[in-house]
């Protein structure tokens, strides 16, 4: 029962707490979220160019 390892959170959640995170966590912990940011902006602009082609095609 002592042996076993605490387990941490593979992931990030929203406001969970980092009190117990060191430097070097809290600094994967904002990398991570980085590239979550720019994968959700890239997202947004192929969303937008989608549009922007169907529009421009249904323009009379």
């Amino acid at each position: 029962m002592f042996d076993e390892e605490i387990k941490k959170p593979k992931g990030h959640e929203v406001g969970m707490s980092i009190d117990t995170m060191s430097v070097e966590e809290l600094a994967e912990r904002i990398g991570l979220l980085e590239a979550e940011i720019a994968r959700l902006k890239a997202a947004i602009a192929a969303r937008d160019a989608t549009r922007k082609a169907a529009e421009s095609a249904f323009k009379l």
